[in-house]
């Protein structure tokens, strides 16, 4: 009875492991099809630092040239965004502080 016990437990840990790993590997895909996204991110919604601050989550303002969020292939420019950040975009960020 116990060794019955164990090789489910078993088998259970292996399905588990099979699952956790298989939508890992989904989730890689999709990554490859997304793009940078420059000026598109909303007020603590960007995807990662800038010159400003190091994490996620810290824009000051909606729409700041300098912001950018991860999107869909081929949908940036549609947003009103651009795939590349211009160095005077970024000096005259919205609701950046004046220096």
């Amino acid at each position: 009875m116990n060794s019955k016990l164990i090789i489910s437990s078993a088998i259970a840990g292996l399905v588990a492991l099979g699952a956790v790993s298989g939508s890992a590997m989904a989730q890689d895909k999709p990554a490859a099809a997304k793009e940078k996204c420059f000026g598109v991110a909303k007020k603590a919604a960007n995807d990662c630092g800038t010159a400003k601050h190091s994490c996620a989550g810290q824009a000051a303002a909606d729409n700041v040239p300098e912001e950018w969020k991860f999107v869909a292939k081929g949908t940036c420019e549609k947003m009103g965004g651009k795939l590349k950040v211009a160095a005077n975009d970024a000096k005259a960020a919205p609701g950046a502080p004046a220096k």
